[in-house]
């Protein structure tokens, strides 16, 4: 065992009794099932390994600010309905508070904290100037008119109005959102205040239309962020993208721009699995192909340019890469154990457990984490804001190559970090991340 192996192992017990601590302290009683509890030991143990302060780690263990609202909205039907909604602020040490807006029946206070802190950690890793928030209302937007959703919209926009701006809060798009919702949520905060700031209320939100002072390809920018991470992580498992088969666990917007992003790189989709069921085809599967076929029959039956296919078909099949691209805890320990990809790289949000984890540590099937992963929609949402706060345009090859060179650095931080403290990717990277984070603690301190 070397010095550095032998340091490292002998920390671990004192990170596990320092996360009981942290817990103890801030009176949580803590849950294996939580996903801001799993989120929470997951940013601990990072923090003990790179040598954060306790008080330091206090402040990250909780969100500066929560704001949750009750609204009433009149429904097609003349009857009203009442909704809820959050907003969680989880840090400002770096700038703003930054973070997705997201319509589903799942949202919840401890699904946002967990949220807010992987957003503070991804906008740290990829040296952003932004904090990390997320929001949301407990609805389906599926299930909602398009006059139902801006209803939905204005009303929580107008109930938050007080705790967001373009230099306060910024919100940007994510599960049962689109550019459609951004420009109705900056357009009802632009009317919710003095008048002399409407002509900057458009900053409040990122990922709008390019007609609402949106960035033309937005929408694709986290499948091509994935793309660039990629090319520069993946040599090193002894892979490359051209010629790689990958499935997908998770068929929405994230899912198929991905797919999409990978497949004009040289990579070949060989699996989907979507709420509706799953499709396996060694020959390749053409993400647009079943993304209509979807938009036409909002199911992956009758498709047939694949054959359809289990579950358990689907998580077991050999392709090179699995991209799991759903909501949280979508692959447990159970799942985990049957996965025949040999490696994984998450562009959902914490789609793995920490039992999963540790599996994949176990059967030495690597990891890329979503908070490197998936930073290619903040990064261009950073963009959208700086040109709308200047005045400027940019142009899409402009856009392209900012986006590259910001992925590409934040992935070389994550392979120092790894060599560094020898340790998985997902921990590297909130390493990465707190390191930063850390730096600007100790200049600035923590006043009063």
């Amino acid at each position: 065992m070397t010095d550095r192996s032998r340091r490292r192992s002998d920390r671990v017990p004192g990170t596990v009794a320092n996360q009981r601590v942290v817990f103890e302290d801030l009176g949580i009683d803590r849950s294996a099932t939580n996903v801001f509890h799993q989120t929470l030991g997951q940013v601990l143990g990072a923090a003990e390994i790179v040598g954060l302060r306790h008080r330091q780690q206090l402040v990250l263990a909780q969100p500066n600010t929560e704001v949750a609202v009750n609204f009433p909205v009149l429904m097609d039907d003349g009857q009203h309905r009442l909704f809820r909604g959050w907003r969680v602020q989880h840090n400002a040490a770096l700038g703003p508070y930054k973070g997705g807006l997201r319509f589903h029946p799942g949202v919840d206070p401890d699904s946002m904290r967990a949220l807010s802190m992987l957003m503070t950690l991804k906008c740290s890793l990829l040296r952003l100037p932004f904090g990390g928030a997320y929001g949301g209302v407990a609805c389906s937007a599926r299930e909602l008119t398009r006059d139902e959703l801006e209803r939905v919209t204005r009303r929580f926009a107008w109930a938050i109005s007080e705790h967001v701006g373009p230099d306060r809060d910024v919100v940007g798009p994510g599960v049962g959102t689109d550019p459609q919702v951004m420009a109705w949520f900056a357009d009802t905060y632009a009317q919710a205040g003095a008048p002399e700031r409407r002509f900057d209320a458009h900053r409040v939100a990122t990922g709008k239309p390019p007609e609402a002072g949106g960035v033309s390809g937005r929408g694709q920018a986290g499948g091509v962020g994935m793309v660039e991470v990629l090319r520069e992580m993946l040599p090193d498992m002894g892979m490359e993208l051209e010629g790689l088969t990958f499935t997908v666990a998770g068929f929405g917007k994230v899912g198929r721009s991905t797919a999409t992003a990978l497949c004009r790189a040289g990579a070949r989709l060989v699996g989907v699995l979507d709420r509706s069921g799953a499709v396996l085809s060694p020959r390749g599967i053409d993400p647009a192909l079943l993304s209509d076929h979807l938009d036409a029959h909002d199911s992956v039956d009758g498709f047939r340019r694949a054959d359809h296919a289990t579950q358990d078909e689907f998580w077991r099949c050999n392709a090179d890469l699995l991209v799991p691209a759903a909501l949280e805890q979508m692959v447990d320990a159970d799942v985990a154990a049957r996965v025949g990809a040999r490696a994984v790289a998450e562009i959902g949000s914490a789609p793995l457990t920490p039992d999963a984890d540790g599996v994949f540590l176990q059967r030495g099937i690597e990891v890329l984490p979503s908070i490197l992963c998936n930073g290619g929609g903040v990064t261009v949402s950073y963009f959208e804001w700086l040109q709308n706060r200047s005045g400027t345009s940019w142009t899409s090859g402009h856009v392209h190559e900012a986006l590259a060179e910001t992925m590409v650095a934040a992935a070389r931080r994550v392979k120092l970090a790894r060599h560094r403290y020898e340790c998985d990717l997902r921990t590297a990277a909130m390493c990465a991340a707190l390191e930063q984070i850390g730096r600007v603690y100790e200049v600035r301190g923590i006043w009063p």
